[in-house]
């Protein structure tokens, strides 16, 4: 493969600016075939381990870089599936330009579901890697060579979107023996199949456990109050589109079924019935989050400026009163 230009320049500064970190670790790089989503989970025992080893990009790829991790791999990768080369092509042209190949780790999987992965020949045992349709598992410095077979199954049989399976695939990997060293940080990463201009939005999951007893039970918390997040704007996009009743099962999702412990969530959505002109569907989701947190009952007042609450001081003294009749 030729490369020109300001990429072939890029490449050759692997070479010069590799900065090698022994991030030894497991990770998956997949694409949803359903939906175009593109996705890297990983776990380590090192800090910080998803600032340096998980890249993504919509409608563009996916790479994992790891081991004596050159995190250049990671822009460069990118940029090369950017300019139009396959997984297997961007692969070649990273590995050609490192002299220190053999100690690096890495995988790509690019918008149309190709996957290149590369374990140097001094990674450190146990390490390997295998590729499946869309997906590539891959791990070093792990307590026996079981542990990305392990991934690779529970990959291809998991259910769910492209979070859960991402997931799963760690689960597995820590169930077979993980990394020899213990459990310190993870991260998922995911981003949509079709790119929007607006990275914001086409990051789908960006979530990093830096320093943890439990990384991956702590990253699945994080998931969980991600989908509610998401679920709540969803609802906050409906309510200014006038579909309230559309926007009261989103809210509702978010708040009851995914995350009942956080109280902001059901406030919004009582906001929302309340401006709707529904109070009474609102005064005893109003009455949950001022008994248990009492200050977002202040909040109320200054709403209306805001424009996330009718400007009638009738309706807002009725919300700010209920629930004090007990007191």
């Amino acid at each position: 493969m030729k490369v020109r230009g300001t990429v072939a320049t890029m490449l050759v500064a692997i070479a010069l600016t590799a900065a090698e970190r022994p991030v030894t670790t497991y990770s998956i790089v997949a694409r949803d075939a359903a939906t175009g989503e593109l996705g890297v989970a990983v776990q380590s025992h090192w800090f910080s381990v998803g600032s340096i080893v998980s890249w993504a990009e919509a409608g563009v790829g996916a790479v994992a870089t790891q081991s004596f991790v050159d995190p250049s791999y990671g822009a460069l990768g990118l940029t090369l599936l950017r300019a139009g080369r396959s997984a297997p092509e961007a692969l070649a042209g990273l590995l050609g330009a490192d002299p220190g190949r053999d100690v690096r780790q890495v995988a790509i999987v690019d918008a149309a579901g190709r996957v290149a992965a590369h374990t140097g020949a001094r990674c450190i045992a146990a390490a390997g890697h295998v590729t499946g349709d869309g997906f590539s598992v891959q791990a070093n410095l792990m307590d026996n060579p079981k542990v990305w077979p392990a991934m690779h199954g529970a990959f291809v049989k998991a259910q769910g979107d492209l979070a859960d399976r991402l997931l799963a695939a760690l689960d597995a990997a820590q169930a077979a023996g993980g990394d020899i060293r213990g459990k310190q940080s993870a991260a998922l990463l995911v981003v949509r199949g079709t790119a929007t201009g607006r990275p914001w939005v086409d990051r789908r999951f960006d979530l990093r456990i830096e320093d943890h007893p439990e990384p991956l039970a702590e990253l699945r918390r994080l998931l969980r109050l991600a989908r509610a997040y998401e679920r709540s704007n969803h609802g906050d996009e409906l309510a200014t589109l006038q579909q309230w009743d559309e926007a009261g099962r989103e809210y509702a999702a978010a708040a009851a079924a995914l995350a009942p412990e956080i109280a902001e969530l059901p406030f919004w959505h009582a906001a929302a019935l309340a401006t709707a002109g529904r109070l009474d569907e609102a005064r005893p989701l109003f009455a949950e989050v001022f008994a248990r947190e009492p200050r977002w009952r202040e909040l109320v007042p200054r709403l209306p400026a805001a424009g996330l609450l009718p400007d009638d001081a009738a309706l807002i003294a009725k919300i700010v009163a209920i629930g004090q009749e007990r007191h």
